[in-house]
Parts: structure tokens; C-alpha cells; sequence
């Protein structure tokens, strides 16, 4: 599955603006700055326009925003695994390796997926559009779930991949509070690093820092999610 997303630059021989070219390009930006530093006068500029035009495709930030998100998560579906889908276990590992793909691959976008207003309160981020929670729950129900089974599925499944997944975004530098509010209003220091921490009345912590800072995240997702189905295919046994 190929989701980079490569903006036009303003040398290169291109169309005029269009809200694909636009909403492509946020996405490009944020992956190069983050989330937090997109404004319309700093798109504009990428794409060596003024502010004003972009307005002629997208209404303003938010729209952009949520069509950064929406970007992300189309066709996902289509990319699924086939063969493995035939199975519901193996549905849901594709599905769950295809958004953790989307984490890794735009680390600096993932918070917008995982805490973007979904399109209706009742449903759970990262699975926030009805079409895709429509196709997830068809999919499961097909396998034989009941609709309860279906929707705690759902549940237990958005709730892994949000925790997971925008853990692993923010290790990889995503940024998750809003450029409007202070991290904190108490003047807190926050380190940026652990160079200057005292470890000594920590010795165990101190003892296993290497241990600790070694990367396993891939195999914890797989562990964690196939704990998950373990669960789920007991839950749908009783």
C-alpha cells in the first residue's frame, strides 16, 4: 500500500490548484512539520501561493484538517489482504496492520486520525468515518458475528488501536496538544531529553535504561493483538 503523498512544488510543471492538490499537500506538510504548525499562509507558501487562493477549495483550517484525516483513510478497505480476510481473525489482523501502517508511515498525522471529531459521537477514533466502521462491521457480521458480538469487536478493537498507535506516533515525534494551549499553565519544566537526568536513586530503572529504550513496538502490537482476537474468540464462544 503507497501512501505518499508527493505535493507538486511550485517549480515543477503542474495544473492549477485543485482540493486533492491541496489536501495532498497538508498532508505532505504535516509530515514534514506537524500538525501544529499548519496554517493556510504556511500551506500557501509550499505551494508558492497566497493564503487567499487555497480558500478557493478547502472553507478554512478545520476543513482541511478533517480532509487530511479523510485522505489517510481512503480506500483502506481496498487495500486489505483478500486471502486473509476470509477468515474473521485474519480479517481483523489486516485491518489492524493496515491502520498501524497509516501510524508509521505519517507518525506526525496519526493524532489527527485518533483525535479528530469522528463523524458522529457514537463512533470511536481511529475508526471514525461511517463508511469504514459501516464496512467493519459488515465484515464481521458476514463471518457469522451476532450485532452485539460485532459492536464489542468494534469497541475492544478501536480502543487498541487508539491506545497503540498514538503512543507509537508520539515516539516517533508527533506532537498531540493544541498550539492554542500551553502545555502547562504552572510554568512546569518539561525535559526534552534525559541527558541531564540523575538516575542514581533510580537503579533499576538506571540498570535497564537500554532495555527500556530499545524499539519493540511491531512485536508488542503483534503480541497485543493477538491476545485481542484470543479474547474476542472467546467472547463470541459463550
Amino acid at each position: 500500500m503507497d501512501r505518499t503523498f508527493d505535493a507538486a512544488g511550485p517549480d515543477k510543471a503542474r495544473p492549477g490548484l485543485s482540493r486533492e492538490l491541496v489536501v495532498k499537500s497538508a498532508v505532505s506538510f504535516i509530515d514534514a512539520h506537524g500538525a501544529q504548525k499548519l496554517t493556510m499562509r504556511a500551506l500557501g507558501a509550499s505551494l508558492d501561493v497566497e493564503a487567499m487562493a487555497l480558500y478557493r477549495h478547502v472553507s478554512g483550517r478545520e476543513d482541511l484538517l478533517e480532509s487530511v484525516v479523510a485522505e489517510l483513510l481512503r480506500g483502506l478497505e481496498d487495500d486489505l489482504d483478500k486471502q486473509l480476510s476470509e477468515t474473521w481473525q485474519g480479517y481483523l489482523q489486516t485491518f489492524a496492520h493496515h491502520v498501524r501502517q497509516i501510524a508509521v508511515e505519517h507518525p506526525l498525522v496519526f493524532p489527527l486520525v485518533a483525535t479528530r471529531h469522528p463523524a458522529a459521537p457514537w463512533l470511536r477514533p481511529p475508526l471514525r468515518s461511517l463508511s469504514l466502521v459501516e464496512g467493519f462491521l459488515r465484515a464481521l457480521i458476514d463471518h457469522g458475528f451476532s450485532d452485539s458480538a460485532a459492536v464489542h469487536t468494534y469497541r475492544i478493537i478501536s480502543s487498541f488501536l487508539l491506545g497503540h498507535l498514538l503512543l507509537e506516533s508520539v515516539v516517533r515525534g508527533a506532537e498531540v496538544s493544541s498550539v492554542e494551549i500551553p502545555l502547562d499553565e504552572g510554568n512546569a519544566i518539561v525535559p526534552e531529553g534525559d541527558s541531564g537526568l540523575d538516575l542514581s536513586r533510580f537503579p533499576v530503572v538506571m540498570r535497564l535504561k537500554g532495555a527500556l529504550s530499545e524499539d519493540h513496538s511491531r512485536r508488542e502490537f503483534e503480541i497485543g493483538l493477538e491476545a485481542l482476537i484470543d479474547r474476542i474468540e472467546f467472547f463470541i464462544s459463550q
